[in-house]
């Protein structure tokens, strides 16, 4: 079947498994310490928090994405809501927040590396980052994507490690309740005063959840199913997060977790630390799905940097170089290409505290401005009927998207304004341009983003949340089949 043909054909449990497959990566193997060297064990309280801020943005996604059905995202919301300039303002920051994450893997994937290679000096390092990016370039232009039975492997490449993690950790706890009250005492160390911060930090984590944009009318009973499923998927992802970061403090005393550059393979080595062989072979199943699992990612992330490029190139607001094609790879090469060796230069001067809270800066101006375009699009809409009630989780979307703003530093704060005012030389240069319409269609029809949510469900749990699905129905369909055959017989 078709993509086209598959129209209203996603139900809650389809959804629900986009929502997970979108947020989930590589997130939790970074943010951990840094909520931990903020908070101590009551950074817990911040990942619920984070969560459930996430779900409140991500209702009101869902619905931008009633209002305007067949084209989705803070771009398009702003751009109907107020016209091109702030649809590009908007679009520009989302590029930065992609961009800038893209700077945050290299970083992530040598520090893992350097718990086995610990005498990696400054150059080494720099030289593994600029392997990493320039693999993952060629991987991106050429258009190598695993499929299949090799995206399973993946999946449980992925999956196993974290698992693994989780099923000692909890062991250990069992059977060492002492020491594990103890590293959670104190439970608050260092007070609340650093929650916002390392709200921001911990929040990058649940970035992705921008998948309540797919088009509401390839989703059956869309008014309910969307938000449903961004509650389940959502909370799922919540509890993941929660578990892995319980066993975290309860097997690491938060004073160390805090300094770990590779908190999850620490803590295994920990766990295991009784017997340096299984030490070894745990740190090893852990740091290699780390590595495996940032490198995939940064990959992740290197595509949604281009194409959100390459829309932008599309409406004209863009240099078209982010809209070329290779001839070959049918891939936008040099957008990737200038994403990627840009993220590069701040991927070696950067540390991944600022990374992370510029990227949610500008991630938090794209929320607010979806949060208020509700608003218009509501006024605009003349089949919609305005109910005060409706405009509560908007209201409350831009709050929580202030909120973030507002708890970055003010160097942050100050580094992002300065960013986004660069995008007002380029929106005046590029917006007379003609749009080049065969590239927007390509990109933005609901067909080409029903494809790429599709891709969703090959990743971490989705994966295998999608085979459980399959497995399922294929048991509905087998006992409908047993059930024909009889009535026909009889």
């Amino acid at each position: 079947m078709s993509e086209v043909e598959r129209k209203s054909q996603l139900t809650l449990f389809d959804v629900t498994n986009l929502v997970v497959g979108a947020i989930i990566g590589a997130d939790i193997y970074v943010a951990s310490a840094l909520g931990a060297g903020l908070l101590g064990p009551f950074s817990l309280v911040a990942w619920v928090v984070a969560g459930v801020i996430a779900i409140v943005i991500a209702l009101c996604f869902a619905q931008c994405s009633a209002l305007l059905p067949k084209v989705g995202g803070p771009y398009a919301y702003a751009r109907a809501a107020w016209g091109p300039f702030a649809g590009f303002i908007v679009g520009w920051s989302l590029w930065l927040a992609e961009w800038i994450s893209l700077a945050v893997f290299p970083v992530a994937f040598t520090q893992y590396l350097m718990f086995f290679l610990p005498g990696l000096n400054w150059i080494s390092q720099v030289i593994v980052r600029v392997l990493f990016v320039v693999f993952l370039i060629v991987t991106n232009v050429v258009g190598v994507r695993a499929a299949g039975r090799t995206n399973d492997i993946l999946t449980v490449v992925k999956l196993v490690p974290l698992a693994f993690f989780a099923v000692i950790g909890l062991l250990f706890m069992v059977f060492n309740v002492s020491s594990v009250s103890a590293n959670f005492s104190p439970f608050s160390p260092f007070g609340v005063g650093s929650f916002g911060a390392a709200l921001v930090l911990i929040f990058w984590a649940y970035a992705g959840f921008e998948i309540s944009t797919i088009p509401a009318d390839d989703i059956q009973d869309p008014g309910k199913t969307i938000p449903k499923a961004i509650i389940l998927g959502i909370s799922i992802v919540t509890v993941f997060y929660l578990v892995t970061n319980i066993v975290l403090f309860g097997v690491r005393p938060w004073s160390l977790l805090a300094l770990d550059k590779a908190p999850l393979t620490a803590a295994t080595s920990a766990i295991l630390i009784s017997n340096p062989t299984l030490a070894l072979i745990g740190a090893i199943i852990v740091g290699v799905g780390a590595l495996i699992s940032v490198s995939g990612s940064d990959e992740s992330g290197m595509i949604g940097t281009s194409r959100l490029g390459y829309a932008l190139a599309a409406d004209g607001l863009f240099p078209k170089v982010f809209a070329r094609i290779h001839p070959r790879f049918k891939t936008p090469y040099l957008g990737i290409i200038i994403s990627a060796v840009t993220a590069l230069v701040a991927a070696l001067f950067g540390n991944l505290s600022v990374l992370i809270a510029t990227s949610v800066f500008f991630m938090a101006f794209a929320y607010a401005a979806t949060g208020a375009s509700t608003f218009f699009l509501q006024r605009k809409d003349t089949k919609v009927h305005f109910k005060v009630r409706s405009l509560v989780i908007p209201i409350l979307g831009v709050i929580f998207s202030v909120y973030l703003i507002t708890q970055c530093s003010f160097s942050q704060i100050a580094l992002g304004l300065i960013l986004l005012f660069v995008g007002v030389p380029i929106y005046i240069k590029y917006s007379p341009k003609k749009e080049i319409a065969e590239l927007k269609a390509a990109l933005m029809s609901p067909e080409a983003i029903l494809k790429r949510t599709r891709t969703q469900e090959e990743r971490f749990l989705a994966n295998v949340l999608k085979h459980i699905k399959n497995f399922y129905r294929r048991r509905i369909e087998k006992k409908q089949a047993q059930n024909l055959t009889e009535q026909v017989e009889a």
